[in-house]
């Protein structure tokens, strides 16, 4: 079977490229080829030596994802649907933020050249930020995510997860006619709890800040957990990126309603690997994650006690997240004065919080809505419905 060298961080490919008995060297150019330039194909790689093309072709690839869909949202976003095989598919988002000057709408940028007003457009491009999946399904379960209604069906492999940003960046490059970075920002915040995916998901991450690959800060690319605390820290020790940690409720008995890990690792547990996790980050604050969900968790007695939870005890920021509905939820959202009024109890309080603007919510691409095709293997469905007829407020 072929060697996909998607799966390979730089130290992983200089292995590789030593066993086909190649120097380090060779395997660096081979790095860039791949993920700077985008080539997909060996007989592109012109300064590698024939020897070795033919042997790569011989036995290995460079293998994107099928592409399933592709939605563009009025506000810019773009969603990607890609086909993972055995009846799953994992969805990837793509976030275009403008300057001043840039489009109203956030429409989709013309290539530069193509006119003043096209350069203009792309010269508002102040931030692109792709939203990328760590596994099919999920099996953490949060009750007001889309995903964990689906279940969960397997991990993805480092290549499936690095597919979607290669696709992303140099398909995105191709469209605006650029050789310059599109993609800014990496958030793994897409479909799965990336901490559960750690062997797969810290090759990936290397290859996004190498500087022969992506060359992304740390600061610039983002790991979401819903609280895996051993797996926090050892992040800590391996590849220290910004953490933003799915918090949602101020006390243990309303968190283990609304994100089932809480039962294994609680708040006061979680909060303590978020201080240590400080020690190594390269941010000087922990990004908490609120879904505001109307009756649940956002009334003032719950942002007094929030204020409470995190106030002194870990420096923070604090998003707060409208929620994005969907059937099997059976929650709803904030109505928005109550979360301004939840944000300002915050503020005065003394904690950075901001309210997140909902963007891709007219493709199903918002924050929750990521749901794609999930074989699931857990039976999720099924527990869910029995916890709600037992428990149904």
């Amino acid at each position: 079977m072929a060697v996909n060298l998607l799966d390979f961080d730089l130290e992983g490919l200089a292995a590789y490229c030593e066993r086909l008995g190649e120097k380090r060297f060779r395997a660096t150019q081979l790095f860039r080829w791949i993920h700077q330039r985008g080539a997909g194909d060996f007989s592109q790689m012109t300064d590698l030596a024939k020897s070795l093309r033919d042997k790569l072709a011989g036995e290995a690839v460079i293998q994107p994802l099928p592409v399933a869909s592709e939605q563009i949202s009025a506000d810019g976003t773009t969603k990607w649907l890609f086909d993972v095989g055995g009846g799953n598919a994992v969805e990837a988002v793509f976030i275009p933020e403008y300057g001043d000057a840039g489009p109203a709408q956030g429409a989709v940028l013309p290539p530069r050249g193509a006119g003043a007003e096209g350069d203009r457009g792309w010269a508002s491009l102040d931030r692109g930020t792709l939203c990328i999946s760590s596994q099919a399904g999920c099996a953490v379960a949060c009750r007001f995510c889309s995903t964990g209604h689906q279940g969960f069906s397997r991990n993805l492999t480092t290549g499936e997860i690095l597919a979607q940003l290669w696709w992303a960046e140099h398909t995105l490059r191709a469209r605006l006619q650029t050789s310059e970075r599109v993609i800014s920002n990496v958030v793994m915040m897409g479909m799965g709890e990336p901490l559960q995916n750690y062997a797969a998901l810290v090759p990936a991450l290397r290859v996004m800040l190498d500087d022969h690959g992506y060359g992304l800060s740390r600061r610039r690319v983002t790991v979401s957990t819903s609280g895996v605390v051993p797996m926090m820290d050892r992040l800590r020790e391996d590849c220290p990126v910004a953490l933003a940690v799915s918090l949602h409720a101020p006390t243990d008995a309303l968190r283990d309603g609304l994100v089932p890990l809480n039962r294994k690792y609680p708040i006061d547990d979680l909060l303590d690997a978020c201080n240590r996790y400080l020690d190594a980050a390269p941010r000087d604050f922990i990004t908490f994650e609120y879904c505001m969900l109307a009756g649940v968790n956002d009334s003032p007695e719950d942002a007094q006690a929030l204020l409470a939870l995190l106030k002194g005890r870990v420096p923070c920021k604090l998003n707060l997240i409208p929620f994005n509905p969907f059937p099997a939820s059976g929650l709803v959202r904030s109505p928005a004065e109550r979360v301004r009024a939840f944000a300002r109890v915050l503020q005065d309080g003394g904690l950075v919080t901001t309210i997140r603007k909902t963007r891709g919510d007219d493709i199903a691409a918002a924050c929750g809505q990521l749901a794609g095709e999930v074989q699931d293997r857990t039976r999720v469905a099924q527990r869910l419905k029995r916890i709600h007829v037992l428990h149904p407020s």
